[in-house]
C-alpha cells in the first residue's frame, strides 16, 4: 500500500485555487472574458452560482492530485488498463470538466483559450510535481 502525504495534496489543491484566481484574474482575466464572450458587466450574474462551481473544481483538483501522488510514489500494482483509466479519470476528465464549467461554449479565439488553459495546467502540474515529489 502506497502511503501518501495528504497535507501535500491539500496544499497543492489550495495553491491551485490561488494560482487559478491570479491566472484567470489579473494575468489573463480580461482576455479570458473576451474569449468566452462574457462582458465585465455580466460578471456579477456569473458570480451568483460560482461558489458551487469553485467547490466542484476544488474537489476535482484534489482527486486529480490524489491520482498524481500515486503515480509519483510509484503506483506499481496498477495494470496498464487500470493505469489508463486512472489517468483518464484523474487528469483528462477533470480538465475537460473544468473547461466545460468555466466557459460560455463560445468558439471564439479557440487557440487563445487553449494557450491560457494549457499554460495554467502546465504551471500547476510542474508545481504539483515539485511539491509531491519533495514530500514523498
Amino acid at each position: 500500500m502506497i502511503e501518501l502525504n495528504y497535507l501535500a495534496i491539500l496544499v497543492c489543491g489550495v495553491i491551485s485555487m490561488v494560482v487559478g484566481g491570479i491566472w484567470y484574474g489579473p494575468l489573463f482575466g480580461k482576455k479570458w472574458m473576451h474569449i468566452i464572450g462574457v462582458a465585465p458587466a455580466d460578471m456579477e450574474e456569473c458570480k451568483k452560482g460560482a461558489g458551487q462551481l469553485y467547490l466542484v473544481q476544488f474537489l476535482l483538483t484534489l482527486f486529480q492530485l490524489y491520482v498524481l501522488a500515486h503515480f509519483i510514489k510509484g503506483w506499481q500494482e496498477a495494470s496498464g488498463v487500470e493505469s489508463a483509466l486512472w489517468i483518464w479519470m484523474g487528469f483528462i476528465m477533470p480538465t475537460i470538466a473544468g473547461g466545460c464549467m468555466w466557459n460560455n461554449d463560445s468558439a471564439k479565439i479557440s487557440w487563445s483559450r487553449f494557450g491560457i488553459q494549457a499554460g495554467y495546467q502546465l504551471l500547476m502540474f510542474v508545481i504539483y510535481g515539485v511539491i509531491l515529489g519533495l514530500w514523498k
